[in-house]
């Protein structure tokens, strides 16, 4: 009980103090405001203007970061585990503007351009033993994107984890001839 009266106090204080200073401001501008020019005056309206803009501008950036952290809490609270043991690729699907493509690699999508996309499928469609596609797949992302063996965890060629991301290479694309 004492800390919500103390704090009602503190913010009571923290009002009156807040409220004195602007109307120690709001009397040095009506002192100054007479012996201002009409350019002078213009200038502080325009200058009032912008800040009140500048103001609603603040607030709705406040409210759009209030919000995006509820919608990351509310993502957080509701997200599937993460299968670490499966690779965690779940989907493929192409870019709106159609010039790449969104992998998603354990809840997380991953841009990749049209031609990284055909290069690894090139690489999984390629002749070889499964090991073989398995270290070319994992040596061309160790030089091209390891933040896809990151994502993943996949810790080298021999990790099963490859494996799915391979399959869905090989589900969802074909080569032309």
């Amino acid at each position: 009980m004492a800390k919500t009266a103390n704090t009602k106090n503190a913010k009571t204080k923290s009002t009156a103090k807040k409220s004195a200073v602007k109307e120690t401001l709001i009397k040095e501008l009506r002192g100054l405001v007479p012996k201002l020019d009409e350019e002078g005056l213009a200038f502080l309206i325009k200058q009032a203007h912008i800040h009140l803009y500048n103001m609603q501008v603040d607030a709705l950036n406040q409210t759009i970061i209030n919000d995006t952290e509820r919608q990351k809490t509310e993502k957080t609270k509701t997200a599937k585990k993460i299968d670490v043991s499966s690779g965690g690729f779940s989907d493929i699907k192409i870019s709106e503007t159609g010039s790449g493509y969104h992998m998603c690699c354990n809840n997380q999508w991953i841009s990749f351009t049209t031609g990284e996309i055909t290069k690894m499928v090139k690489i999984v469609l390629g002749e070889g033993t499964d090991l073989e596609v398995r270290e070319r797949l994992y040596n061309w992302l160790s030089k091209e994107r390891a933040d896809l063996l990151s994502a993943a965890f996949i810790a080298n060629k021999f990790d099963d984890k490859i494996k799915p991301l391979i399959s869905l290479l090989k589900k969802n694309f074909k080569l032309k001839k």
